[in-house]
C-alpha cells in the first residue's frame, strides 16, 4: 500500500509525548515532592498509586480500539495532558498543594495512559511489520530521552530556579507551567505531523476487524493466548527490581550522607541524567533495535536483560563508599542508561509479540498494563523498604529481585526470528 507515511517525522516526538507526562508524573514529581519536604514513604506510596491509570488502562483499551480514530485520541490527550501540568503549577503556591498536585496528576495520568493506548496502537497500525522492529529502537530511545529530559533537563532547570530565586515552591511552580507549555508545543507538532490517515498495512496480515468483536472478546481473545499464565508472570516480576530502584534513586542522590546518600543538589541530579546519560540512552536503544532486526529476539534477549540489570551493581558500589568525586556517579549513570536503553528494547519487543493478532492496540495495553502494576506495587512498599533496610542493603535486595524475570524469561516461547528484519526489505 503506498502511503505518504514518513516514520522519521513522526515516531520520535509522538513518542517523546507518551515518555515525557510519565517522567513528570512518576519520576519528576519525587524529586519535586522530596524539596518540597514530603517524606520518602509519602512519596513512595503516593507516586506509585499514580501508576493505577497504566494498571487499569486495559479496562477501557477496548473503547479506544472500537470508537474513533487513535490519532482523535493520542491528540486530544495530550492536549489535557498539557492543561493538567499548567494547573499543577499554579497549585503548587496554594496550601494543601500536595493533595491537590495529586488530584491534578491523577487526571494527567489517566490522560497519558488513554495517550499510550491511542500512540501504541497508531504505531502498530501504521507501520509495516519489518519495519516495526527497526523503528522499535528509535520509538523506545525518544520515550526514554523523554523520560531523561524530565529527570536531566527539567530537574535541571527547577534546579536552576532553586538557586535564582532560594524559594523551592516558586522555583517548581514555574516549572511546571514551563513543562505543560512544552507539551503544548508537541501536541501542536504531532497534529500537523502525524499522518492522516490509520494504515492497515496489507503486509501485516492482520487486519483489525472491528465489526466481528466487543468489548468481552477483546479481553477474552487476550487470556486465550498460549502460555499467557507464564507470561503474566514473567510481565509482572520483569521490572520487580527496577521498579524500587526508580522510586527511591533520586532521594538517595538527594539525600545527606549522614542518611547514606550522595548528598547532591537538584542541579546536579539534572546534570547527571540530561548529559552524559542522554548520550548514553540514545546509543543503546539504537544498537537493540538494530541487533534485534538483523539477528531476532532469540540471539539477543538473555545479553540485552543481562545489560540492562548488571548496572544495578555500580549503585550497590556508591552506596558503601560514596566516592567524592562526581565522575563515579556519572560512570555508574552512563552504563545504566546505555544498558537500559540496550536492553528495554527487547522486552518491549517481546510484548509486540505478546499483541500479535486481532484487536492488537487493546492486547498491547493489556500487556503494558500488567507491566505498569509490576511497577506500582513494589514502587507502593519501595520508600518503607529503604527505611528499613537502608541504601546498602536495600540497592542489594534490588539487585536479586531482577533475578527471577531472568529465569522466566528462559522459558517463553515465540517465533526464533521474531523482531528480524526479512531479507527483501
Amino acid at each position: 500500500m503506498k502511503t505518504d507515511n514518513k516514520p522519521w517525522f513522526w515516531i520520535p516526538l509522538l513518542n517523546f509525548a507518551s515518555g515525557l507526562p510519565y517522567a513528570v508524573i512518576i519520576s519528576v514529581s519525587v524529586i519535586m515532592y522530596k524539596n518540597l519536604g514530603i517524606s520518602n514513604e509519602d512519596i513512595g506510596v503516593y507516586t506509585s498509586l499514580l501508576y493505577l491509570p497504566w494498571v487499569i488502562k486495559p479496562l477501557w483499551s477496548p473503547f479506544i480500539e472500537l470508537n474513533g480514530t487513535k490519532r482523535k485520541w493520542f491528540l486530544s490527550m495530550q492536549l489535557l495532558i498539557s492543561i493538567a501540568f499548567l494547573l499543577v503549577g499554579f497549585t503548587i503556591p496554594t496550601n494543601g498543594f500536595f493533595m491537590m498536585t495529586l488530584a491534578i496528576f491523577w487526571v494527567a495520568a489517566f490522560a497519558s495512559a488513554s495517550n499510550d493506548i491511542a500512540s501504541d496502537g497508531f504505531y502498530l497500525l501504521a507501520l509495516k511489520k519489518e519495519q516495526q522492529s527497526f523503528f522499535l529502537g528509535i520509538r523506545s530511545t525518544f520515550y526514554r530521552l523523554s523520560l531523561l529530559a524530565g529527570n536531566g533537563l527539567i530537574v535541571l532547570f527547577a534546579g536552576y530556579l532553586e538557586h535564582r530565586y532560594g524559594d523551592n515552591t516558586k522555583a517548581w511552580s514555574y516549572t511546571m507551567i514551563a513543562v505543560g507549555l512544552l507539551m503544548t508545543f508537541i501536541t501542536i507538532y504531532n497534529f500537523f505531523f502525524t499522518p492522516k490517515n490509520e494504515i492497515y498495512a496489507a503486509e501485516n496480515n492482520n487486519k483489525e476487524v472491528h465489526h466481528h468483536q466487543n468489548f468481552g472478546s477483546v479481553f477474552a481473545s487476550f487470556f486465550r493466548k498460549k502460555q499467557i499464565g507464564l507470561i503474566l508472570a514473567f510481565i509482572l516480576v520483569f521490572r520487580l527490581g527496577e521498579s524500587q530502584l526508580l522510586k527511591m534513586l533520586s532521594p538517595f542522590l538527594l539525600d545527606g550522607k549522614e542518611l547514606g546518600g550522595m548528598g547532591l543538589d537538584t542541579e546536579a541530579v539534572g546534570i547527571i541524567y540530561g548529559t552524559f546519560g542522554v548520550g548514553a540512552l540514545t546509543l543503546g536503544g539504537i544498537l537493540g533495535g538494530i541487533a534485534i532486526s538483523k539477528q531476532g529476539l532469540t540471539k539477543w534477549m538473555l545479553p540485552m536483560f543481562l545489560a540492562m540489570h548488571l548496572p544495578i551493581i555500580g549503585f550497590i558500589l556508591l552506596a558503601f563508599f560514596h566516592p567524592t568525586s562526581i565522575y563515579y556517579i556519572y560512570a555508574v549513570v552512563i552504563l545504566e542508561q546505555f544498558g537500559y536503553g540496550f536492553g528495554f528494547t527487547a522486552f518491549m519487543m517481546y510484548l509486540i509479540h505478546v499483541a500479535e493478532g486481532e484487536s492488537k492496540t487493546a492486547h498491547y495495553a493489556l500487556a503494558t498494563g500488567f507491566m505498569a502494576m509490576g511497577m506500582m506495587l513494589p514502587g507502593m512498599v519501595s520508600g518503607y523498604i529503604q527505611q528499613y533496610l537502608g541504601y546498602q542493603n536495600f540497592f542489594i535486595w534490588v539487585f536479586i529481585a531482577t533475578i527471577p524475570g531472568l529465569i522466566l524469561s528462559r522459558f517463553l516461547i515465540f517465533p526464533k526470528d521474531f523482531g528480524k528484519k526479512s531479507e527483501e526489505v
